[in-house]
C-alpha cells in the first residue's frame, strides 16, 4: 500500500454530505458543497477496510466492484454486530419504523435508531419518506416484517434501480401521494399483527429532492463500475444521494460515483495540469475535497478540470464503457 489517505465513503450526519478519510490512526472529514470540484487517482490495489473500526488482520485484497469493500471474514464480523442480524435482542434503545420512496413503485420499509434521526434515510438516498412508528427494537423489527408481508414491499432496493429513475422523478405531489397511500394501508393493520408496544406516529411526508440537489442537476447518464490502478475520477459535484455523488464531467455528462466503490483504495490528488480534459463550467467553485491540510487525497484547491478514466456503465444497465479511456 502506498500509505496515502483512504476514503471511508459518504456520511450524512446532517443535511450536508461529508466524505470520511483515514490514514493509520488519523481520521478526518471533508464537507462537500454542490458546485465544487472533486478529483482523485486510485493507486495500487484495493484492500479490505476491516470491521467495526478494526484493521483487517489479513490485509486482504478485495474486488474493485465490491460495494462492501470487505473480505469474507471481516464482512461476517461486521454483519454479526449489526441490528439487521437480530443478535441485539436486549438493545434498550428506541427504534423507528419508516416508509422510504425512491421512485415510482419503489417503496421500502425499514427501521433505524431514533437517536440517529433521519440520517439513515439520507444514507440510503430516500427521495421521500415518512415515519410509521417508534418503540423497542424487537417490536420495530416485528412491525417491519408484518408490513413487508402485508403491503408487499421489500426491505431493500438495489442502487442500480434507484439511479435509473433519479433523473426523471415525478412532481412533488405525486411523490408524496404514493407514500401517503402506503401509510394509510399500514395504518389499517393496527390490531392485526402490529405490536402493541410500537407507538404509531402521524403521517409526515418529508421530501429530500432539494436536499440532494436533484432538482437542479442534469440527469445522470453513466455510473462508475469500478476503480482500477491509475484510474482517475474528477468532476464538479452537482448532486448527492445516499452513497452516490453526481459529478458533471466534460464530454461525458453527469457520472454517478458510488463512494462504496472507493473505500479501501489509496487515493492521490489529481493536479489540474495532469488532467487533459477541458476546463469545467465557469460557475464551478474550486474547493478542496480531500483531508484538510493534506494534498495526498481529494481535489486540490486549484482543480478546475474534469476527467473520468475508469470503466463506466450506462445508467439503467446499458452497454459498458470498456477499460480506461
Amino acid at each position: 500500500m502506498a500509505g496515502g489517505w483512504w476514503c471511508a465513503g459518504v456520511r450524512w450526519p446532517g443535511e450536508v454530505p461529508e466524505l470520511g478519510w483515514s490514514r493509520g490512526g488519523d481520521r478526518r472529514v471533508s464537507v462537500l458543497a454542490y458546485g465544487s470540484g472533486l478529483g482523485f487517482r486510485a493507486l495500487g490495489e484495493r484492500h479490505c477496510v476491516g470491521a467495526r473500526g478494526n484493521v483487517c488482520p489479513l490485509g486482504a485484497v478485495v474486488p474493485g466492484r465490491s460495494t462492501g469493500g470487505r473480505c469474507a471474514e471481516c464482512a461476517r464480523l461486521d454483519r454479526a454486530h449489526s441490528v439487521a442480524a437480530d443478535t441485539m435482542v436486549d438493545d434498550p434503545r428506541t427504534y423507528r419504523v419508516y416508509l422510504a420512496w425512491f421512485g415510482p413503485g419503489m417503496v421500502k420499509v425499514g427501521i433505524t435508531g431514533e437517536e440517529r434521526g433521519s440520517a439513515r434515510l439520507r444514507e440510503q438516498g430516500a427521495v421521500v419518506f415518512s415515519w410509521l412508528g417508534r418503540g423497542p427494537l424487537m417490536a420495530a423489527r416485528r412491525t417491519e416484517e408484518v408490513l413487508r408481508a402485508a403491503l408487499k414491499v421489500p426491505d431493500r432496493i438495489p442502487y442500480a434501480r434507484k439511479r435509473a429513475v433519479r433523473g426523471r422523478l415525478p412532481g412533488r405531489e405525486e411523490r408524496a401521494a404514493e407514500v401517503a397511500e402506503l401509510y394509510g394501508r399500514a395504518e389499517r393493520l393496527e390490531g392485526r399483527g402490529w405490536p402493541e408496544s410500537l407507538e404509531r406516529l402521524p403521517l409526515e411526508v418529508v421530501d429530500q429532492v432539494a436536499l440532494f440537489g436533484l432538482d437542479r442537476a442534469p440527469a445522470p447518464v453513466r455510473s462508475v463500475r469500478e476503480l482500477v490502478d491509475g484510474g482517475v475520477v474528477a468532476g464538479r459535484l452537482v448532486a448527492a444521494a445516499g452513497p452516490d455523488l453526481h459529478l458533471a464531467v466534460d464530454g461525458v455528462g453527469v457520472v454517478v460515483l458510488d463512494t462504496r466503490l472507493i473505500t479501501g483504495w489509496d487515493l492521490a490528488a489529481v493536479p489540474a495540469e495532469a488532467v487533459p480534459a477541458a476546463a469545467a463550467s465557469a460557475e464551478a467553485v474550486p474547493a478542496r475535497t480531500g483531508p484538510a491540510g493534506d494534498g495526498s487525497a481529494g481535489a486540490g484547491a486549484t482543480v478546475a478540470e474534469s476527467d473520468v478514466r475508469v470503466p463506466l456503465i450506462d445508467i439503467g444497465g446499458g452497454a459498458v464503457q470498456g477499460g480506461l479511456f
